[in-house]
């Protein structure tokens, strides 16, 4: 009987704003090279404050990017940062601990760890909990220590839980609350479809970062398969001509 109330409750949430946020894909493509920019500017404006990327220098960055040293340097470096120099947070350590009540987690390998999809239904899946020190709280990342630094983008929303009744042993009624659907209460200066799209770029940069190599393996290994492809059809024509008097 449980079971059919809760499915009942979730062809009810069916269509209803991040009922199925477990199915978000970030699908980020780091070939976009205009995507991983727009990323790279989103990651200094918001992300730099707290997180380092401490595998990954600004100049290979801007390489990478083809980005001009000149609009690097204007642009996305920090004051006072050179360009051979590892992306790091400004914040000490210290401060994050007494802030946050942990050092936020270096993000050069995140996207690696945890993949894309993971980061994305991140940035998508805060919501407005006054039971928390920060005032938000995250589906994908319940009790999450970090704020939601993107809510002035995306605006403020709740999230709307529902009640459901499952059966243990005995026939103990067992109640739990289980996300139903979000509910916008303030805008964002972005439209939906506008954070979206920022999210994604952050994402597909996270990406980038995790793998810088990324794009150039992709393209060496279509000549990989190539020559492979072409190498075995002229070892056939080897092998027919030894053996064709056995034949």
């Amino acid at each position: 009987m449980g079971a059919a109330e809760e499915g009942a409750g979730s062809a009810e949430s069916a269509g209803k704003p991040g009922a199925d946020w477990e199915s978000w894909r970030a699908d980020n493509e780091v070939s976009d090279m205009a995507s991983l920019q727009r990323g790279a500017r989103n990651f200094v404006s918001y992300c730099l404050g707290c997180h380092s990327l401490k595998y990954e220098r600004w100049s290979r960055l801007g390489q990478d990017l083809e980005i001009p040293g000149r609009l690097l340097q204007a642009d996305l470096l920090p004051p006072g940062d050179q360009p051979t120099e590892y992306i790091q947070t400004s914040m000490p350590a210290a401060d994050a601990q007494n802030w946050f009540g942990k050092t936020p987690p270096d993000l050069a390998l995140m996207a690696r760890a945890r993949g894309g999809d993971y980061l994305y239904q991140l940035f998508k899946t805060y919501y407005v909990d006054p039971t928390r020190p920060t005032g938000a709280n995250n589906l994908r990342l319940p009790n999450i220590a970090m704020p939601h630094v993107l809510s002035e983008l995306e605006g403020l929303k709740r999230a709307v839980f529902r009640d459901v009744v499952r059966h243990g042993e005995g026939g103990t009624e067992i109640h739990e609350q289980v996300f139903d659907h979000f509910e916008q209460i303030a805008p964002g200066r972005l439209g939906a479809a506008e954070y979206d799209g920022f999210v994604r770029d952050t994402v597909n940069f996270l990406d980038y970062v995790g793998e810088p190599t990324q794009t150039a393996r992709r393209a060496l290994g279509i000549w990989v398969v190539l020559f492979l492809l072409v190498f075995s059809w002229l070892a056939w024509l080897v092998k027919r001509e030894y053996w064709k008097d056995v034949h």
